[in-house]
């Protein structure tokens, strides 16, 4: 099980591990401060490359959905993830 955080949560937390699956074209365009591009497909091939299960890891999209599904795919794989509900639309709403 993972847990989720609205993305008008994210400016109470400090320093956070930001994970935006978008493509590059997406997160060029746009992106929440901080955040580090890895696209969905990267981590689904080799999530031990990107992430330690050590960590924390806070994971957007672009509206809350196959971050949803990521977070699920990686917490059964043992890594702590928190999905940022909404994506990046949220994030604008909420800017």
């Amino acid at each position: 099980m993972f847990e989720s955080i609205k993305a008008s949560d994210l400016k109470h937390l400090d320093y956070i591990n930001l994970i935006d699956i978008r493509s590059i074209e997406k997160y060029n365009n746009r992106h929440i401060k901080n955040a580090v591009n890895i696209p969905m497909e990267k981590l689904l091939i080799k999530p031990d490359f990107y992430m330690n299960k050590h960590e924390k890891y806070y994971i957007y999209c672009q509206k809350g959905i196959q971050s949803r599904k990521l977070c699920q795919i990686l917490s059964s794989n043992g890594f702590n993830v928190v999905n940022v509900t909404g994506g990046y639309e949220s994030w604008i709403l909420n800017e």
